[in-house]
Formats: C-alpha cells, sequence, structure tokens
C-alpha cells in the first residue's frame, strides 16, 4: 500500500494506492468510460493494475501489461474531480515501480491525450515497428488504439525512480 498525501494543508485524507481487486473491475471501467478510455482487454490484466482510493471512493486507476518482450503501461485515469492533485503522477510512478520490480526493461504506452505528460517520467517518442512483437499483438495496439496515437517507451534502467515508492506486490 502506498500512501500519497500532496494536499495534506488542505485537510484532504490520503489517497491510497494498491492493487487492484476483480470486484474493483467495474468501478474502473467506469473511470475509463468517463475519461474517454478503452476498456477492452482490462479484465485480463486485473492482477497487474493498481487503483487510488480516497477512503472508499476509486479516484484512480492504472494497469501494466506484461509480455515476455516488454510491457505497455495503460488505463491511467484519474477522476474528473481529483485532477490536478498529483495523483496521475503518483500512479504512474507505482506502475513503474511495478514493472520495475517484475524484471520489466522496457515499458511501452499509447496516448492520443497525454502525449506531453509521459516525458515527464522518461518516456519518449518511438515507432510502432519499435515495439517489440510481444506487446504489437494486445489489444491496445491490435485493435483498440488508432494508428494515430502516439507510442512512447521508458528503458528501466534510465528511468527514475519512485522516491516515496509503492510497495505493493
Amino acid at each position: 500500500m502506498f500512501r500519497w498525501n500532496e494536499c495534506s494543508n488542505t485537510m484532504m485524507p490520503d489517497v491510497v494506492i494498491e492493487p487492484m481487486r476483480a470486484d474493483d473491475l467495474g468501478s474502473v471501467q467506469a473511470l475509463l468510460r468517463a475519461a474517454s478510455l478503452p476498456v477492452d482487454g482490462l479484465d485480463d490484466h486485473v492482477s497487474t493494475a493498481l487503483v487510488a482510493r480516497r477512503g472508499a471512493n476509486l479516484v484512480g486507476s492504472v494497469a501494466l501489461e506484461v509480455y515476455e518482450d516488454g510491457a505497455l503501461l495503460r488505463s491511467l485515469a484519474v477522476a474528473k474531480r481529483e485532477r490536478g492533485f498529483g495523483w496521475g503522477m503518483a500512479l504512474a510512478e507505482a506502475i513503474i515501480d511495478l514493472a520495475r520490480r517484475r524484471g520489466v526493461r522496457k515499458v511501452y504506452l499509447l496516448t492520443e491525450t497525454a502525449a506531453t505528460f509521459f516525458p515527464k517520467l522518461g518516456f519518449r517518442a518511438v515507432t510502432r515497428a519499435e515495439v517489440p512483437s510481444g506487446v504489437r499483438r494486445s489489444v491496445e495496439f491490435t485493435t483498440v488504439c488508432p494508428g494515430s496515437a502516439a507510442v512512447q517507451v521508458l528503458e528501466l534502467s534510465t528511468a527514475k525512480k519512485n522516491p516515496g515508492g509503492y510497495r505493493g506486490s
């Protein structure tokens, strides 16, 4: 469990980042739909997904699809009313930490709306042809995200380490 409280001076309760549970799937899918993000294939990756909670409220999500030749970061979303507090960055750092602990060397992503967000974490633009075949066979690459989506990669040996650190499995 990872507690993140950037806003302690506003008297807001901590946001806790923790592993997603199977019974969170419906809430996460609703969050993703509200953010116009795809839900296809997410149910196959619950074991490598994280959620952010403020009390009983689910306020964010992120997932990692792990393949033998890399991983795909997907489903990073924060509830509209919770944006601007750093929860998206905290979720991204936590999932990168999870990827690192799983032995992943490169994390890829597709985005249509957040191409300027991810370089803050060390991601850089690549072409689809540079993505390994296992990752390219994911639902996100094959059917969900359009060919116009930006593709980025993070090489974990050079990635910024999570200072507070998600400590889950």
